[in-house]
């Protein structure tokens, strides 16, 4: 196997024996015969677009199959067989299509992706051995453009499937994904043009948070701020990970009067911000920190755990918890209870889930309090006034964006270093996990406003840059760049490279990202970065300090 696609690439070059997220060579190397099959899929979809033909099957398969493929989602190699045997019956339908149209390519042209086939499982995993990133991309630069490309399309799948779910759907965006794949399979694409394709992806990570961020408020109303109980009572109970509204919206409502609570966990800590969730009595708060302090603290929550999407760390073999996990959507686990998706207008079905609450204890105290947050972009705006004089003053020196996700390497204390040692004239913006590194600190607030304003999850990093872009319009700026905003961002996995990827195209610069910079940046795609956007690592909390306060 070799991966490189997050920030725990073993010795920050890639991991080859076995995955630091504790993906096996087996489920890595049919994830590298999905993604090349989907690869050609893509090429026939283009074929068929161009033709004025849009199949939402195919759409659907492929941003399935990119999402599964997201760091930390699915680790259950049968549900990668499945979506390979789905896929070909998928593009078989889709050739009879063009072919009853009269669409007519020569297969002989096309990239070896698209007329590849294969019926079993083994035939799946002998063409992993020929398709990996090593074997695929021989040139150091492309391959790292081409891998750019690839993990930013895969932030966008993850954040147009939780749009979906909700009703919203751009066909643009599924677009792009297909045409962002093709590219990789094409061989006479300069470094120039797929830069631009980079670039261009960018534009679309944009597009797809902001359909996301109209899903989630048109259907659970505007986030708005909430103080959330990270305490517990005295009811069995179920932990709800991951980041689907919609998932959360079920389990709420078949939970309803049944005698068990419901508390968030890490990435969907910011549901508790939602008022349409507020009306459930038997939604608690949050419990326990960032994903992967999962081991622990499943173990003590004693109820089962339901991952609506990735951020899962796979259990020791003797791990109390292990049979107290359920999966659903893109997220699976060999071994944990799979529930299937909703069928067209339904809901899913939680009562299995529901059930084995019932018979468990409830969840074992680890702290108490509150922690506060619902600072989107619609709040933050009805507050503009109150922020604009706290700068105006002085009261607000600089505001620091701290988004993106938290991870397990010692050196992410940085973080928490950062924030405490900021000055107390400095305001942190967060959303994503990354939060969990500061935002129980006792941080105060300036004239009211708190020094960490948490907009929420990570495709919430769209409410940081519509804050960003009112600042600018209110204090009449040219650029976005002349604002006391400086952005030191954490990231972990492919979510966190859309992000980066929607900054860069809105024009943000000076961007410090950490711990480490991604292994899949060559050293020559690394230098465009730094000498065209600014681009840099972080060091120490004291010289990072100065730089971003001078």
């Amino acid at each position: 196997m070799f991966c490189f696609q997050c920030q725990e690439a073993a010795k920050g070059t890639g991991c080859t024996i076995k995955g630091v997220c504790g993906k096996t060579p087996e489920v890595a190397g049919i994830q590298d015969s999905l993604m090349y099959f989907m690869k050609g899929l893509s090429i026939y979809a283009n074929i068929a677009r161009e033709n004025g033909l849009e199949d939402d099957s195919t759409n659907k398969l492929i941003m399935d199959g990119l999402f599964m493929t997201i760091t930390n989602a699915n680790f259950d190699k049968q549900r990668f067989v499945e979506k390979l045997d789905e896929g070909f019956i998928i593009r078989t339908k889709l050739l009879q299509i063009l072919d009853n149209k009269g669409i007519k390519f020569d297969k002989k042209t096309l990239h070896e992706s698209a007329t590849w086939n294969a019926s079993s499982q083994s035939e799946y995993e002998k063409k992993a051995m020929e398709v990996g990133i090593l074997q695929l991309n021989k040139n150091e630069d492309i391959r790292s453009l081409r891998e750019l490309l690839t993990y930013g399309i895969k932030g966008i799948a993850a954040y147009a499937e939780h749009a979906l779910n909700l009703g919203e759907k751009k066909n643009e965006i599924f677009a792009f994904m297909q045409k962002g794949l093709e590219a990789t399979t094409n061989d006479n694409l300069s470094v120039d043009e797929l830069t631009g394709l980079v670039l261009e992806c960018g534009k679309y990570g944009v597009e797809v948070m902001a359909l996301l961020d109209k899903a989630n408020t048109s259907a659970y109303g505007n986030p708005e701020i909430t103080k959330v109980n990270i305490g517990v009572r005295n009811n069995p109970a179920i932990l709800i990970s991951g980041h689907d509204l919609r998932d959360m919206e079920d389990l709420l409502e078949q939970t309803k009067d049944t005698g068990v609570d419901v508390y968030t966990h890490s990435e969907m800590l910011p549901a508790n911000y939602y008022p349409a969730f507020k009306k459930y009595n038997h939604f608690v708060g949050n419990y326990g920190n960032a994903w992967w302090k999962q081991k622990e603290e499943f173990e003590s929550f004693n109820g089962p755990i339901l991952f609506t999407t990735n951020c899962i760390v796979p259990p020791m073999k003797n791990a109390s918890y292990k049979d107290r996990i359920y999966t659903t959507g893109s997220s699976g686990l060999e071994g944990a209870i799979h529930i299937p998706n909703r069928t067209e207008g339904g809901k899913k079905d939680f009562s299995e889930i529901i059930e084995h609450a019932k018979k468990c204890a409830s969840p074992t105290e680890i702290e108490k309090g509150e922690i506060i947050g619902g600072f989107a972009h619609n709040q933050v705006i009805q507050l503009a006034d109150k922020i604009v004089e706290a700068v105006k003053t002085g009261a607000i020196r600089k505001f620091f964006v701290m988004a993106g996700c938290d991870g397990r390497m010692k050196d992410r204390d940085y973080y928490t270093e950062f924030a405490e040692k900021l000055p107390k004239d400095t305001v942190i913006l967060t959303a994503g996990c990354a939060k969990y590194r500061y935002n129980k600190l006792p941080l105060g607030d300036i004239n009211g406003i708190p020094r960490v304003l948490d907009a929420g999850q990570c495709n919430d990093s769209y409410s940081l840059a519509v804050i960003a872009l009112k600042l600018k319009e209110v204090f009449e700026l040219n650029d976005i760049n002349e604002l006391p905003i400086a952005y030191n961002i954490a990231w972990y996995e492919q979510k966190a490279v859309i992000v980066l990827l929607a900054l860069l195209y809105l024009g943000v610069k000076n961007i410090h990202l950490g711990p480490t910079l991604p292994a899949f940046l060559s050293p020559n795609v690394a230098n465009v970065l730094v000498n065209n956007f600014g681009i840099a690592g972080i060091t120490t909390v004291d010289e990072d300090m100065k730089i971003f306060l001078n």
